[in-house]
């Protein structure tokens, strides 16, 4: 029986403008591979994104929990806090990780999903409406979609958007992002969980609605060098 890979990875940004580190674990055989972007001030250590990418891996699906900023940047944004909220540059950042996928032979030709939380599911968003070849699928929990703007109308891969019943005003937010979405959408809310599912089973049933869309959607999915097809 195959090992399930575990990889820690280092992804130079271009320019000279550092690194980023990320956590890279395939099961065997997986049928593509989720980036998760994590919300404001966290990283890829993140308990509730671990706990989630854990419910992925048992999916069969690879997972990948990336830093957004290299070690300078949060550096200089433990003091400003300003870098966390720049979606232009986290969603370089996604974008920059499914490049290093396909550049990876343990990645090579695995469709990628994206799987944002907070201001890190607008990042995701942004990347996608952006470059959308090879994006098969992208989640957001507890998710600021309204902040990618009009990149929203541009986003081509199948979009689920998952709020808890508690968080309010983010629930209107996801309302109105979800109306500017062109493509296949849907909307979850689940019950009794705040903006970041702490309530017990919560954050349980986010991560199954988010790997059965993921299953669904990164399966039967080739990448090529022509772009995503279904097979």
């Amino acid at each position: 029986m195959t090992a399930v890979l575990h990889r820690g990875v280092t992804i130079e940004q271009p320019g000279g403008a550092g690194v980023v580190h990320g956590d890279l674990v395939l099961p065997p055989d997986p049928p593509g591979v989720v980036v998760f972007a994590h919300g404001s001030g966290s990283s890829r250590h993140s308990p509730r994104n671990r706990m989630v990418a854990e419910d992925f891996q048992r999916r069969r699906l690879g997972t990948l929990l990336m830093d957004l900023l290299t070690a300078d940047e949060e550096a200089v944004d433990r003091r400003t806090r300003h870098l966390r909220f720049d979606i232009g540059l986290l969603a370089e950042r996604v974008a920059g990780a499914k490049k290093w996928l396909a550049g990876d032979g343990a990645t090579t030709g695995l469709p990628v999903g994206y799987f944002g939380a907070s201001t890190g599911a607008a990042a995701a968003l942004v990347a996608a409406g952006r470059q959308p070849e090879g994006v098969a699928a992208v989640v957001s929990r507890g998710g600021r979609p309204d902040l990618a703007g009009d990149w929203l109308t541009q986003v081509q891969a199948p979009t689920l958007l998952i709020m808890g019943a508690l968080d309010t005003a983010v629930i209107e937010l996801n309302r109105l992002a979800y109306d500017q979405l062109a493509g296949e959408r849907s909307l979850e809310i689940v019950a009794g969980a705040t903006h970041l599912f702490e309530e017990p089973g919560t954050l349980e049933e986010a991560a199954r609605l988010a790997g059965e869309w993921f299953a669904r959607h990164l399966t039967g999915i080739a990448v090529d060098g022509r772009g995503t097809r279904r097979w």
